[in-house]
């Protein structure tokens, strides 16, 4: 079975700031422990790759679908 990483862009990193953007949300497919709670892109990559993973990056739902949930 494929292992799948959900990622999202994190909602409050200032433009310009030197912290990770991203997190992930859920690991499928198989068992990977993860100890951290951001991660920058290169990051998330490289533990795919080592894993054989494939990256699935979310989109972010635009305000006006926000509402409707």
């Amino acid at each position: 079975m494929m292992v799948k990483i959900y990622v999202r862009e994190r909602m409050k990193v200032r433009e310009g700031a030197k912290q990770p953007m991203f997190r992930i949300v859920a690991v499928t497919g198989g068992q990977v422990q993860i100890e951290l709670t951001h991660f920058r892109k290169f990051e998330i990559e490289q533990i795919a790759k080592d894993i054989g993973a494939e990256v699935v990056y979310l989109e972010e739902i635009p305000d006006e679908e926000k509402k409707k949930h």
